[in-house]
């Protein structure tokens, strides 16, 4: 994996061996940016950082380690924070572990790049906390109300992230990611999404399995989407310690994904329904009119031509 000639300057990718961080940091190579990244591989895959061979700088540390932390920023122009644990049923049984890993360690790394004066900070915020909205489509101008550890977790990062934008002029956004799938999501992972679970299943022939009754919805947005946002925060003239949804803007139901994905397989196998989950949101559809605006993002892979895309990477690389 080469890296352009012409460097756009040093960034840093924290969680770059997670499925967001490793594709981010591919593209920001790409893009002709000097890329060192930070994981402490305890839910990444050291496969993603072997792939990039020397083309980063990679660092195992975690975001909690300040010293640590300290060096990896040292000289870096942006900082992409998208390490976290995921995963909202194992928060309820792991809330300090979560509170520690996604919103301490957020704090951590702010006041880090604050003491170093690192121009600018962009952070993998979470949909999960509009919780379960009283209307659709949810706009950032709606009261959060996390319903799980993982989400309060998300937001306390957020408030961090506002909070050093007004105290201390750092250029920073908050990008409030919903429902991320693509190429590469771990389908075996116990904190894999809707997507790669349903796909492989159906791909080995057997039913997938959905909790609850399927019609619950989600604005699944393809990991491209979300790199593009990325990479158009990082450009963008000023940062002031906005919000703004990245998705689609299109929602759509578990036994939906199950239709579109038998028919692009041409396979006929139904959902097993087991208990719906505790904590888990209801319904999902961002407005990205926001978005639009502030950084110029549009989504460019829509929901059907990502999942056929998802589903022939996974046809491929069976797990």
């Amino acid at each position: 994996m080469a890296e352009s000639k012409t460097s756009r300057g040093l960034s840093l990718v924290t969680g770059v061996a997670g499925f967001i961080g490793h594709h981010l940091a591919a593209a920001l190579l790409a893009d002709g940016w000097k890329v060192r990244g930070v994981d402490d591989l305890s839910r990444g895959r050291q496969q993603w950082i072997d792939q990039f061979g020397q083309a980063i700088d990679f660092r195992q540390a975690s975001v909690c380690d300040a010293e640590a932390i300290r060096q990896a920023v040292d000289g870096v122009d942006v900082i992409f924070h998208q390490a976290a644990w995921a995963g909202v049923p194992q928060s309820l049984e792991y809330p300090l572990e979560y509170h520690q890993n996604n919103a301490t360690g957020t704090l951590v790394l702010l006041e880090v790049a604050r003491q170093a004066r690192t121009p600018r900070f962009i952070y993998a915020a979470s949909s999960s906390a509009y919780g379960n909205p009283p209307s659709l489509p949810v706009q950032e101008s709606m009261s959060p109300a996390p319903i799980s550890p993982y989400a309060a977790a998300k937001y306390a990062g957020e408030l961090y992230v506002a909070m050093y934008a007004k105290l201390h002029a750092m250029q920073t956004i908050r990008l409030r990611y919903f429902n991320v799938f693509g190429p590469g999501q771990d389908p075996r992972s116990q904190y894999a999404a809707a997507i790669p679970t349903i796909v492989t299943r159906l791909l080995r022939g057997q039913r997938p399995i959905i909790y609850g009754d399927g019609q619950q919805t989600r604005d699944f947005c393809y990991i491209e989407n979300v790199v593009r946002a990325n990479l158009l925060a990082a450009a963008a003239p000023q940062l002031h310690g906005e919000v703004v949804n990245i998705a689609c803007g299109q929602s759509v139901s578990l036994n939906r994904i199950v239709e579109l994905a038998n028919q692009m397989l041409g396979t006929n196998l139904t959902p097993k329904y087991r208990p719906a989950r505790l904590s888990d949101v209801r319904r999902s559809w961002a407005d990205i009119s926001l978005a639009k605006k502030l950084i110029g993002y549009e989504p460019t892979v829509h929901f059907e031509q990502g999942l056929r895309q998802s589903i022939e990477w996974y046809r491929a690389n069976p797990a």
